[in-house]
């Protein structure tokens, strides 16, 4: 068996890519609570109770679009 490193594929990104990847996730986000909302409503849910529920994936939708933000920033100053 050969032994492998684990390597991040963000590590390998080009700040192009990082960019193209941030515009992906952030038009997921808008896409995935425009739905939400959506259906919540056709559904007849309260909003805040819709929300409460989508809270947590969005942070984490959020969370990952601040690391490739910070990825990015680091690439294009040469960090």
């Amino acid at each position: 068996m050969s032994e492998t490193s684990e390597i991040n594929p963000i590590d390998q990104a080009t700040p192009e890519e990082l960019a193209e990847t941030i515009k992906e996730f952030e038009q997921y986000r808008e896409r995935l609570l425009n739905e939400t909302l959506a259906t919540a409503q056709r559904a007849k849910v309260m909003k805040s109770a819709a929300m409460a529920k989508l809270e947590p994936e969005l942070a984490k939708i959020d969370a990952i679009i601040s690391q490739l933000r910070e990825r990015q920033t680091a690439l294009t100053t040469g960090n």
